[in-house]
């Protein structure tokens, strides 16, 4: 008697219907996830228990280094692939989910690279997990069509002038509940990559682009050479060239700063560039060092700018290392909101992303992050200043940056402490943005700034060192669980006021409340936010 076939991917029985869903979900989409399934996930798994061990190692040296073992990839000579004609100019790139709105606003900005994202920008919800598949081919195919509730109509510009996609899937650590293959939940980066490649590759090469990836949360370079490994296989699978696929590397945790050539070199076939991030990279350092002593702590969020020593280091490091070898160097988010309805604020917003963008280009990156469509004219014309008519300015080798370990962690080298008031924004904007988590929105507009759920990570764990290292804030008042709990409590009443009852009623306001202060004081350090979330994430 022959072996039964290998069971396909099965998508639970509690998943709610999504419209149009079967058009994603098929049979042989099912069976590509299930052979992504059986080759990766144990080694994803392994990864993961390597990510444990190395937080064990930080928590007993309180340091990092570069790797002693891979000099000679620092030392080598080798660059990454060529970009291809789509990736070359990258200077500006605006970032969200991929809900139909956002979709068609993103394609139409004027921005050059689109970051669709099913990561921190977008709840995972099975709706959001699927139907953000199906606007993507459906903006591919050219039917995407919008008309608001209001009546407004939104419909794709020419196709020469809509933005590049690239891609982000969710991390390594989460799994996708409404997918199992023999019986095993299939990790979430594999779901969103998978299903985005297997209808898409061939679509793209014919538009003349590719299938384009950012990927998030990457700690070391041999989860870059499983990404690498994901990518061959997925090449050959579904019979496009190797080095079709793209991926830019989001240097957004503390780890990978200590690994960016060498992240690059395991994916040089398929490298395009680095990203350097904020609010997950500050989140990766306390979530390592966070009982480290107070020499790792940070102060209030918003206190610690891309100007700060250590982050000087590390974004003068990740140019360097890009230009270096031939890979375009990406900034940051510019998280703030204009208001068409309040000049004041639309003219700080506008001055402050100026600013910022100024900054990045003048220091040798070739593009850089806006989360607004009004926002894509101010930062191009900053980057449009330095580069001109160039795409790019990898010829900027950056020779004269010279990085140590230790500046990577000099925290100590901050003069500012946490604060009251900081203390009390951590509170307000985590418990803010976890509701809106739980009803199924990831990038949400609090205090005219666009945050994602990198924004709760570095609250919650901001809140959690302040705590537990018993941190005297600025004014002499000593950061306790209790008055956490205080400050929390005095938030939520004041959210019902500002919201009404009916709102507060039928929000997820308690939950929000409840599980901040669960992720914030408990013990157990929890690794991530979005995994006890994910629990009570409903569809």
């Amino acid at each position: 008697m022959s072996a039964s076939a290998p069971s396909p991917a099965v998508v639970a029985p509690d998943a709610r219907p999504v419209p149009r869903g079967e058009e994603v979900l098929t049979p042989q989409a099912l069976d590509f996830l299930a052979e992504l399934h059986r080759r990766f996930t144990p080694r994803r798994d392994g990864l993961l228990v390597l990510r444990r061990e190395r937080r064990e190692e930080i928590a007993r040296t309180a340091t990092l280094d570069f790797l002693p073992g891979t000099g000679h990839i620092r030392d080598g000579e080798w660059q990454v692939a060529p970009a291809p004609p789509a990736l070359q100019d990258r200077r500006v790139e605006i970032t969200g989910p991929t809900d139909r709105k956002m979709t068609v606003n993103a394609l139409n900005s004027g921005a050059k690279i689109w970051l669709a994202d099913f990561e921190d920008a977008s709840a995972p919800t099975w709706e959001n997990v699927v139907g953000g598949q199906l606007n993507l081919i459906d903006a591919y195919e050219r039917r995407i069509d919008f008309t608001s509730p209001e009546g407004k109509t939104y419909a794709l510009k020419d196709a020469a002038e809509l933005a590049t996609v690239v891609m982000r899937p969710r991390g390594w650590h989460l799994s996708e509940r409404h997918l199992t293959v023999d019986g095993q939940q299939v990790p979430g980066a594999l779901v969103d990559f998978g299903l985005y490649f297997f209808h898409n590759a061939r679509r793209l090469l014919d538009l003349g682009k590719g299938p384009y990836f950012y990927l998030p949360k990457t700690e070391s370079h041999l989860e870059a050479r499983l990404w690498n490994d994901v990518f061959v296989f997925a090449q050959d699978y579904v019979g496009v060239p190797q080095g079709t696929i793209r991926a830019t590397v989001l240097i957004e945790t503390i780890t990978a700063a200590y690994e960016m050539e060498e992240i690059l070199y395991e994916l040089r076939d398929h490298a395009s560039g680095l990203n350097a991030g904020r609010w997950d990279y500050l989140f990766s350092i306390v979530k390592n060092f966070r009982d480290a002593g107070e020499r790792f702590v940070l102060p209030d969020r918003n206190a610690v700018t891309m100007t700060a020593p250590f982050m000087r280091a590390y974004t003068e490091l990740l140019v360097r290392t890009c230009h270096k070898r031939g890979a375009h160097a990406i900034g940051g988010m510019a998280a703030f909101i204009p208001s068409r309805r309040d000049p004041q604020v639309n003219e700080m917003a506008f001055a402050k992303v100026k600013m910022d963008k100024d900054r990045e280009a003048g220091d040798g990156f070739d593009g850089s992050w806006v989360a607004h469509p009004d926002l894509v004219p101010v930062a191009r014309a900053s980057f449009d200043a330095v580069l001109g008519e160039r795409p790019h300015q990898k010829d900027r080798l950056r020779e004269d940056v010279q990085v140590a370990a230790a500046q990577l962690i000099d925290i100590a080298s901050l003069d500012a402490r946490p604060t009251f008031d900081g203390l009390r924004n951590a509170v307000q904007v985590g418990i803010r943005y976890i509701e809106a988590w739980l009803r199924g929105s990831g990038a949400v507009a609090i205090f005219n700034l666009m945050e994602d759920a990198a924004t709760a990570e570095i609250s919650r764990s901001q809140i959690w060192q302040w705590t537990h290292l018993g941190v005297v804030l600025e004014g002499g008042e000593k950061a306790t669980p209790e008055l956490v709990r205080q400050v929390a409590a005095d938030e939520l009443l004041a959210i019902r006021d500002e919201v009404g009852e009916d709102a507060y009623a039928t929000g997820k306001w308690t939950q929000a409340y409840e599980l901040l202060l669960r992720t914030a004081l408990d013990t157990d350090y929890a690794e991530f936010l979005t995994l006890p979330a994910y629990e009570q994430l409903e569809g």
